[in-house]
């Protein structure tokens, strides 16, 4: 499958990317190479093979998650530099209110 300048062009105006006349002809002639590539696998026959989501089988690495008691709210916030009796005190983003 082939790719035109143009289209090219019209991808990096979306990509908001400004290329030189050389970058657009190394980007047109990169991009054909890899639809052409893209194309030799879609003439694979793939009838009889199972769908993945991932080449090898992964398995979650993450303990159970389980409740637990959490840090007690005085020795959380034991070293905020400002804070009042329920929570951190940090400048309004805002301006002042």
């Amino acid at each position: 499958m082939a790719i035109s300048r143009n289209e090219v062009e019209k991808v990096a105006l979306l990509a908001r990317l400004s290329l030189s006349p050389d970058e657009l002809h190394a980007m047109t002639r990169q991009l054909g190479d890899i639809l052409g590539y893209v194309d030799q696998l879609s003439q694979l026959d793939t009838e009889h093979v199972e769908p993945m989501a991932h080449a090898l089988d992964v398995t979650n690495c993450f303990r159970e998650d389980r409740a637990q008691p959490s840090l007690d709210r005085e020795l959380a916030l034991a070293n905020a530099p400002r804070r009042d009796e329920e929570c951190y005190l940090v400048p309004a983003v805002l301006g002042e209110l």
